[in-house]
């Protein structure tokens, strides 16, 4: 048999090289175990990559030139005739309550945003409230009909 042919048992007791159900099985059996090894694999890796980002988001700080790119971005919306920019973007499992009082309109949403989102807010209460600005949260998307993305939005 050429050696590019299919491999068969060498001395199969069935004396034809034929190979066996079991065996078969066995094969079949081994694939299904690698692909649900890979497939676990490969959802531990995104489930790390999730919490990572997770951390990132609940540890990250508003960076220093805030105020010069903050200006630079609400001066550009405003020559481009827009009255609001997204200033921040998140899961609604990130909040504590998984997004609901921002679904339900209720006023009290900033008490649910935890992480660089309290940041946020807590930065535009101090500076840009008493400036005039305002803020709104909305949910943005709803993946199997639940809350997906948050988008808080500055508007003037």
């Amino acid at each position: 048999m050429p050696a590019d042919g299919p491999s068969t048992p060498p001395n199969s007791p069935h004396g034809s090289g034929l190979i066996t159900p079991r065996e078969l099985q066995a094969i079949t059996e081994a694939q299904e175990m690698a692909r649900l090894k890979e497939a676990q694999d490969l959802a531990k890796k995104q489930q790390e990559e999730q919490t990572a980002i997770h951390d990132a988001f609940m540890h990250q700080h508003i960076r220093p030139d805030a105020k010069e790119r903050f200006t630079r971005a609400v001066r550009t919306a405003a020559e481009r005739g827009e009255t609001e920019i997204e200033i921040v973007r998140f899961p609604s499992s990130y909040c504590s309550d998984g997004g609901r009082v921002i679904n339900n309109f209720e006023p009290d949403w900033p008490d649910s945003l935890t992480g660089f989102a309290r940041e946020v807010y807590d930065n535009y209460d101090r500076y840009l409230r008493p400036a005039g600005y305002k803020l709104r949260a909305q949910i943005l998307s709803y993946p199997g009909g639940m809350p997906g993305d948050v988008g808080v939005f500055l508007h003037w």
